[in-house]
């Protein structure tokens, strides 16, 4: 994520990365899918016990989110012109280097957990953050207190320990770092332990408590497309490049290409074959051990080795 750190202070200085900055409004969009049972998170880990299926985050089943609250915070900001005169403006999803985390807890939207992530006590933390930088004065919201104590759930959750220290995330092994933003092989010492998650990781956001409250988004974007929610890995690998593109239309996950896509669920693949033994994974994997890319080339040959390792 060298992007981040070739913009410097300016993540933390909103006036330099927009001119003229006064204020920052902050928002958070839940984004559980409209149809989310009430034991969700059970249903999420029986999903990741299941070798077979492909796990991809709950965030990314649905439209874009950048899409979505980005469209919203510009209807948002258009009406707070209306309001109060011309007013120069700026939003923000996940789009640009702004501490949209740091941000949110400062204004009060929650707390950071232990994971990093914002926690909200009526609403856990299966949420988009977004702001709108301003040139206009507005009164400061308070920041709330923290809730985790001792609890400590989603650092021992993790299935690379990339949680290194309450509020320390190491991006280096967090699967979804790995998963989405990492360009090149998954490090062979953390294959293992990304188990079938082929695109982010939900775990610590999972056991967390807080998120029992969290809450149903009213919104059809973020409903999950079918062939994505609960896929076979071996129909996930068969994908060629056009099925990809068809298939990820409008969603976040398009961004990571065909290449990383393949590479995902080879690693998937491999864990699943060292589960199982099942044929019908071997035969999915040979059938690209002589693909035109290097990368998934060589998470293949990883992949159908672990059938040997016990």
């Amino acid at each position: 994520m060298h992007y981040m750190e070739a913009h410097g202070m300016k993540r933390a200085r909103p006036a330099e990365l927009v001119p003229g900055t006064v204020s920052v409004i902050t928002a958070r969009m839940d984004y559980l899918p409209r149809d989310t049972p009430a034991d969700w998170q059970a249903v999420e880990f029986a999903r990741l016990a299941d070798p077979h299926q492909g796990a991809v985050s709950v965030y990314a089943r649905g439209r874009d989110y950048h899409k979505v609250l980005r469209a919203r915070l510009q209807k948002l900001a258009d009406r707070i012109a209306e309001a109060v005169g011309p007013t120069g403006y700026r939003v923000f999803t996940d789009s640009a280097p702004v501490l949209e985390a740091e941000l949110a807890a400062r204004s009060g939207q929650g707390w950071r957990g232990k994971h990093t992530l914002v926690l909200n006590r009526e609403a856990g933390s299966m949420a988009f953050l977004g702001e709108i930088y301003l040139d206009m004065q507005l009164p400061a919201s308070a920041p709330v207190t923290a809730h985790c104590g001792s609890c400590q759930a989603c650092m021992d959750v993790c299935p690379t320990q990339a949680i290194i220290a309450p509020y320390r995330l190491d991006a280096r092994r967090c699967i979804s770092y790995l998963t989405i933003e990492h360009a090149g092989p998954i490090p062979v010492e953390l294959r293992r332990a990304i188990g079938n998650r082929i695109y982010g990781c939900d775990d610590c956001q999972l056991i967390c408590p807080w998120n029992k409250y969290a809450r149903t988004s009213p919104l059809a974007d973020f409903d999950a497309r079918a062939g994505l929610s609960g896929a076979q890995l071996v129909e996930l690998f068969a994908w060629d490049e056009a099925t990809f593109l068809r298939m990820t239309e409008g969603g976040p996950i398009r961004r990571i290409g065909h290449e990383r896509w393949l590479r995902n669920v080879a690693v998937a693949l491999g864990n699943a074959l060292a589960r199982t033994h099942a044929p019908a994974l071997r035969a999915a994997l040979q059938a690209r051990a002589h693909d035109d890319s290097a990368l998934v080339r060589e998470h293949v040959a990883w992949a159908l080795a672990q059938e040997n390792i016990e």
